[in-house]
Order: C-alpha cells, then sequence, then structure tokens
C-alpha cells in the first residue's frame, strides 16, 4: 500500500515538473475610457475589505527635454504638496488618518501614485487623485521646496553612496541618442536653473486624464465605483497640448565601449551592460528567462561557479531592466580579495559562452519555467500588485490583458530560444564594460 502510494505521488510529482498543471489564477477585471480620455480600470475582489485606488501617468525621464531632465521624478515630490483645495502637507495626513498608506515613483517611461484604505474610503482616495489631477499645488514654495529635496536625494544616493553612480555612468555610455542616457535622478543643474513657468508647463503637457490610466481594485462595487469615478473625474478637461513620445532609434552598437570610473569605494567592481530588447517582446521573455538561469538564486550558474566553485567573485547578478524600449541587461560582480580583475571578467565571459555554445539541460529549462510561474503569481499576490501591473500593461502596450498570458510567453520559451539570444544580445560588440575601482587606486597611476 506504502508503494502504490509513493508511486502515485511520484507520477503526480512528474506531472507538475513537467508544467502540465503550470498555471496563473485569472485576474477578471473591466476597463472603459471616459470621454476626456482617462482610461479606467476596475478590478473586483472581496477577500478583503481594502481598496487601491493608482493613477499611472504615460511619463517619465525618457520624455524630458535634455536641457531640463529630473523633472518626472521632481514632480513625484511635488504632487505631494496638496492642491488647490488640500492644504500644503496636508494630502498624507488624510489618508493616514483614514488608516491607509500611500507611495509613489518614478521610472524611466511612467510615474505612479497610489492609496491603499479601508473600503469605505474609497471616495477619499478619487478625491485625492482628481484633486492632484486637476489642480495639483504648482507654486513657487513648493517648487522651491521639492528642488532642494531632490538635490539633497541624489547627493545621498548617487553622489555620496558607494556605487552610487553605477547607473547614471552605464546608461550614458549605452546610450547616445535616445533619453535613457540619462536617470531619472535628472541633472541637478537642470533642477536648479528650471524656471516655475517651465515646471508649470510639464504639469499642463502630462498631468492630463488622456494622458493616464485610473486603476481601482479591491472590495468595490463597480456600479457605484463608475459613478463616484464619473463624479470626480468626468469634468477634468482632456489636455490641449501634444503629448512629447521619443521616437528615437539607438543606433546599433559595432565595438565593445571600455572605461574606468573611480569611486569612494574598498572594493572594485565590474559592470557589462549588454543592449536587449524592450519589454514585452518575445525576445525580452528569453532574455530574461537566460538571466535567471544565469544569476537567480544560488544553484545559478555564475554564483555556483564564479561565487562557490572557484572563489573568484563575492556576488555576481545579471537583470535585464524591463523598459518600454530596447533596454540594457546589467551584470555586476564583486571580486574577491587579491582576484584580479580581468581573472573576473574572464569567468564571466565565459559563463556566457557555455549558454552561447551550448543548449540549457532539460532539468534547467523547467526549473526556469517554475521560477516564472511562482514568480508570477507572486507578483499577482496581492490587490496593491495587482492594481500596478493592470496599469503597466495598459500603459505601455495598451494590452491590459497580459496579467493573464505573461506566463504563457514564459512558457513558451525554448531551449533554442535561450542559446539565440545569448548569440544575438550577449555581445562583447553590444556591451558597455566599466570597472569601478577605488579612488585611493587612480592616486598610484
Amino acid at each position: 500500500m506504502k508503494f502504490k502510494r509513493l508511486l502515485m505521488l511520484f507520477g503526480l510529482s512528474l506531472l507538475i515538473a513537467s508544467g502540465s498543471m503550470a498555471q496563473a489564477p485569472q485576474i477578471s477585471y473591466e476597463e472603459y475610457d471616459l470621454e476626456n480620455g482617462l482610461h479606467v480600470i476596475l478590478h473586483e475582489d472581496h477577500s478583503t475589505p481594502i481598496v487601491n485606488v493608482s493613477v499611472m501617468y504615460h511619463v517619465g525621464s525618457k520624455n524630458e527635454d535634455p536641457r531640463l531632465t529630473g523633472f518626472a521624478h521632481l514632480f513625484e515630490h511635488l504632487m505631494f504638496e496638496g492642491s488647490k483645495n488640500i492644504g500644503r502637507g496636508e494630502y498624507s495626513e488624510y489618508v493616514e488618518k483614514a488608516g491607509g498608506t500611500l507611495n509613489a515613483s518614478t521610472s524611466n517611461d511612467r510615474t505612479y501614485y497610489y492609496e491603499t484604505l479601508p473600503s469605505n474610503q474609497l471616495e477619499l482616495g478619487l478625491w485625492l487623485e482628481s484633486e492632484r489631477m486637476l489642480h495639483a499645488k504648482i507654486d513657487s514654495v513648493g517648487i522651491a521646496t521639492q528642488k532642494k529635496v531632490v538635490i539633497e536625494e541624489k547627493k545621498q544616493r548617487y553622489d555620496n553612496r558607494p556605487y552610487g553612480s553605477i547607473m547614471i555612468e552605464t546608461m550614458k555610455r549605452a546610450y547616445k541618442k535616445h533619453p535613457y542616457r540619462w536617470t531619472t535622478i535628472g541633472d541637478t543643474n537642470h533642477i536648479r536653473s528650471a524656471t516655475n513657468e517651465d515646471i508649470k508647463n510639464f504639469y499642463e503637457t502630462f498631468y492630463v486624464p488622456n494622458n493616464a490610466v485610473l486603476t481601482i481594485a479591491g472590495d468595490i462595487e463597480k456600479e457605484k465605483t463608475k459613478k463616484l469615478i464619473e463624479k470626480y473625474f468626468g469634468d477634468i478637461p482632456k489636455g490641449k497640448k501634444e503629448i512629447p513620445r521619443p521616437d528615437v532609434t539607438e543606433p546599433l552598437k559595432s565595438e565593445e565601449i571600455r572605461d574606468t570610473v573611480y569611486d569612494n569605494i574598498r572594493l572594485p567592481a565590474i559592470i557589462q551592460a549588454y543592449h536587449t530588447p524592450a519589454m514585452g517582446t518575445d525576445d525580452y521573455y528569453a532574455v530574461d528567462m537566460l538571466s535567471t538561469l544565469l544569476s537567480e538564486g544560488q544553484s545559478s550558474r555564475l554564483y555556483k561557479n564564479l561565487v562557490d566553485e572557484k572563489e573568484l567573485a563575492a556576488q555576481v547578478n545579471l537583470f535585464p531592466m524591463p523598459l518600454e524600449d530596447p533596454g540594457v541587461a546589467l551584470m555586476l560582480a564583486l571580486p574577491n580579495m587579491g582576484v584580479e580583475n580581468k581573472k573576473l571578467e574572464n569567468a564571466m565571459d565565459a559563463e556566457i559562452e557555455r549558454v552561447k555554445n551550448n543548449s540549457i539541460t532539460d532539468r534547467e529549462l523547467q526549473k526556469l519555467k517554475n521560477q516564472f510561474e511562482t514568480r508570477i503569481v507572486r507578483q499577482n499576490s496581492s490587490i496593491a500588485q495587482r492594481a500596478q501591473n493592470l496599469a503597466r500593461n495598459y500603459t505601455y502596450f495598451k494590452n491590459t490583458d497580459l496579467i493573464n498570458h505573461s506566463l504563457e510567453k514564459y512558457l513558451s520559451v525554448t531551449k533554442e530560444d535561450i542559446k539565440r539570444v545569448a548569440n544575438k544580445y550577449f555581445r562583447k560588440d553590444n556591451r558597455v564594460v566599466l570597472y569601478y575601482l577605488p579612488e585611493s587606486q587612480k592616486e598610484k597611476l
């Protein structure tokens, strides 16, 4: 009897491992447009008595004027200053007194604001976001205050932090034409010199309903929610200005870019940045799986071979940046004490060559598929995460339902696809290599 049970359990484990049972829960939603162009997504979930109210504006650092960078991130701060009907500093108080939380984030491609509230406070969240969209407080006092905050943030997070400038130094070498060449923090000189009129113009251009997605997720009644949305957002005027969309195609690279950066660090670092396809393309899914194969977890190839077995690196990671336009996959390694940088770099290259020359095993492919099934289920495990994923899929791809099909995209990737993208994108003539070295080594030259 025990033997039969063991056989049954073994057969079940094979079935799961084969991927035939792999599936992520389907996420239901409804979407529609208001007359002013605001796209609305409703996701009903009564499992907990909370609601997430969020607005994603299709504006990030790539939409900025090259002479006025850092505006998208500056607005992430400015939009908490208040509005015509909300006093300065009161925005957060409204949410916290109602028992909720709030936050915002900026990327190269979008700016995202959200509140998570008890479901009986839905109307509060809608009012707050409509105030932000209709008449945020963009005045000289708030602008001066938030300029100082952003400049200080750059000092703390980038200028005075070990390895803090990695993205800045990498992206300005990886891109010559595309606005990804600057990062979201922008140039502090641009922030200082920006006029109040420059900043108001940015608000009037991008913070309009026809450039936004409103997502309401959680314990809601749809018909009641629709009436509230119309009440608070229906009369907001459609933006009158043309919304700038960069149509720059970064020229294909034909040679490796190599440089040295001296920083206030103790341990050197090696950075390799490979140009990769845009998020949502078929090749992106294969590149993402390749990156996971190489660097996710202690059983990954890079960790196992370079950290555990050869003891060349203290740390090594590879991750593709999820960008709307073609981006980069960034590999970072910290050599162990006494290990030559070039020796570690050669070992990193050797791991890439292994994938380029040899197909991964069936077991590795199945492990990858299991990892991505777990990852996608986890990414949609909370109401707040689902709201953001729904908004992002519409904003970037005009395909909200991708939330229910992204797992299929990963499961369709083959061993041949992984080998192909390794050869197509992970080439030496398609990358930037930076050696980050301690300032003390510069003094010895």
